[in-house]
């Protein structure tokens, strides 16, 4: 390429998280490359902002390199609304956002941070790719994933995504470090069984933590829990028009 692509990374694990250090090194070698991300972790803030506090955003250097960094205090979707309206002088060519630590596939694209800033790229106009490794471990291992995070990232250089579409990129964790290869998948139908574990503290005052269990009802060989589950890197095509189109012929029928 003559003129390097500008990219915009970001995450919710915090700016110092293993998985977005590796992203950050992966995309030097592709692009210039800016950091807005989260001064702390901010893992299931979905697409949160911040209306009601104040937003703090200060240059850092974490490790060398060529990339600009800022520490946001904000959540994902902040970072990404500050870097494109305050921060930058154009428009990114492209946001990734990760290496999240933790699966975001099927349901939990819903609540995830590392997601939302892929999202609100996209309704900013900007190509946009979430990756997540299956791996809650902080010191889980990213080194292996660089070849195939640029394969990703240079064929939507290429490529392009279509507006109103991002890119949900889930990676298993393999004891080789090896994969099978690519599955463009469909998200699939599972879900959260939530329990909450009720507990007192020594002041007598109850609170809550949430637990539970994740449950896959999708037996179809076409999403995106099982290329995870059979050692492919998952590729889901995202979009955030919640209409759903194809009830609203039945919903004009209505009486009203």
């Amino acid at each position: 390429m003559k003129n390097k692509p500008l990219i915009l990374v970001t995450n919710d694990d915090g700016i110092t998280a293993p998985g977005i250090r590796l992203l950050i090194k992966a995309m030097n070698e592709i692009g210039d490359v800016v950091v807005v991300a989260p001064d702390s972790p901010q893992s299931a803030m979905g697409h949160a902002i911040t209306v009601n506090n104040t937003l703090f955003v200060e240059p850092v250097s974490i490790d060398s390199g060529p990339q600009i960094e800022y520490s946001c205090s904000g959540t994902p979707a902040d970072c990404v609304k500050l870097a494109v309206n305050e921060l930058l002088n154009k428009k990114p060519d492209l946001c990734v956002s990760g290496i999240n630590h933790g699966s975001n596939s099927s349901i939990n694209v819903i609540y995830s941070g590392t997601m939302s800033a892929a999202v609100e790229a996209g309704i900013e106009g900007i190509p946009a790719i979430g990756f997540s490794l299956l791996d809650y471990s902080w010191n889980a291992e990213f080194d292996h994933l660089k070849e195939a995070i640029q394969k990703i990232v240079l064929n939507a250089l290429k490529n392009g995504i279509p507006k109103g579409v991002v890119l949900n990129v889930n990676i298993p964790k393999t004891e080789d470090k090896k994969f099978k290869g690519f599955k463009i998948c469909r998200q699939a139908r599972a879900s959260w069984v939530e329990e909450f574990d009720k507990r007192v503290n020594p002041h007598g005052k109850e609170y809550y933590w949430l637990t539970g269990k994740f449950v896959n009802m999708d037996k179809g060989e076409d999403t995106d829990e099982w290329a995870l589950a059979n050692d492919y890197i998952s590729i889901v095509p995202v979009q955030f028009d919640m209409t759903a189109h194809h009830f609203i012929d039945d919903l004009n029928q209505w009486e009203m």
